[in-house]
């Protein structure tokens, strides 16, 4: 549905100039929630920006849906735009309309009769939870209130395309989950594509089925999120299982991390260790977790006993992922 091939972006600032994006290639599927991961300034923006062309990239290609969005202008980059809904952290209401004004403002500038606008609008204001407050204005709303608005506006063109710039970033916890959810049930019930950047792991593990880690412009590592969370050496890994730091392992024994997914977290392997080849296990961290529909889990751990490396061999044979440090 997305897909950037070899795309960079090149900020004249004076005499310098500042690489936004620096070659990043990434595919999103239909009907895929995928996450850009990055702390701030690494190029989120400026990647979520080019999907619309909000930002016009120096080089490469951005193809939406088959379109090649950077041969596009005129009326028909405003015509693909109206494919992509776009969601923002900090709302972007018009203060003076009500809910309904704002759900229907982009209706009124693609032309809809007043009719369809208000069919429109009240299908979508019981679609994403605001039923009671079509008359309000932003003010009188809560954050969660104000991103459902901004929610329904961005549906109101019936995208294909969702872009979540960090939308969840300017709220609590609570509230975030629930706006994920939402997210995730647009998502189901509509066949949405959705593509959002952010900062927070736990919007990566509640809501995203693929992942690319942005760091300085680059792409680090991409790929499913279950898959690279089950994966010790993996960025996404580290961050979601931090180890225990400055531990000294007793003489003679092995410290590890074991990692597994699926079937596996189902399994009693430490258990089977200690049993059959008579090994001590002493867990210094770690956890099982479920992300999406699949648990997830990785423990970094001190093995002992005259049998620790028959029990690794052991390990890697049932296809556990190991890493011995």
């Amino acid at each position: 549905m997305i897909a950037f091939t070899d795309v960079r972006k090149v900020y004249n600032q004076g005499s310098q100039k500042v690489v936004a994006l620096d070659g990043v290639s990434l595919l999103v599927k239909p009907g895929e929630i995928f996450g850009v991961l990055g702390q701030s300034g690494a190029g989120k923006s400026t990647l979520i920006r080019c999907v619309n062309q909000l930002e016009k990239p120096t080089s490469g290609s951005v193809v939406v849906d088959g379109q090649e969005m950077t041969k596009l202008s005129g009326d028909k980059l405003r015509q693909a735009r109206q494919r992509i809904g776009m969601i923002f952290q900090h709302f972007n209401l018009l203060s003076c309309r009500t809910v309904v004004e704002n759900i229907a403002f982009p209706l009124e500038v693609m032309g809809y009769s007043r009719l369809k606008r208000r069919a429109k609008v009240e299908e979508l204001i019981s679609l994403v939870g605001l039923t009671g407050k079509a008359d309000a204005y932003p003010a009188q709303l809560s954050g969660g209130q104000k991103q459902r608005v901004g929610i329904a506006r961005a549906l109101a063109g019936e995208p294909k395309v969702l872009l979540s710039d960090e939308a969840t970033s300017a709220l609590d916890p609570q509230t975030t989950r629930s706006i994920l959810d939402l997210l995730r049930d647009l998502n189901k019930r509509m066949g949405l594509t959705i593509l959002l950047i952010t900062h927070e792991m736990a919007v990566v593990k509640q809501i995203c089925d693929s992942v690319a880690v942005l760091n300085a412009g680059k792409i680090v590592e991409k790929g499913y999120v279950s898959d690279l969370i089950a994966k010790p050496e993996s960025f996404l890994s580290q961050e979601f299982f931090p180890h225990r730091n400055g531990y000294k392992p007793k003489p003679g024994a092995v410290i590890a991390t074991i990692a597994f997914a699926g079937e596996q977290a189902s399994q009693p392997i430490f258990a089977t260790l200690a049993r059959n080849f008579d090994v001590d296990v002493n867990i210094l961290s770690g956890s099982v977790e479920t992300v999406g529909d699949r648990r997830v889990g990785q423990f970094h751990v001190e093995l002992e006993g005259q049998k620790v490396i028959q029990a690794l061999k052991y390990l890697h044979e049932a296809e556990f992922e190991v890493q011995v440090h």
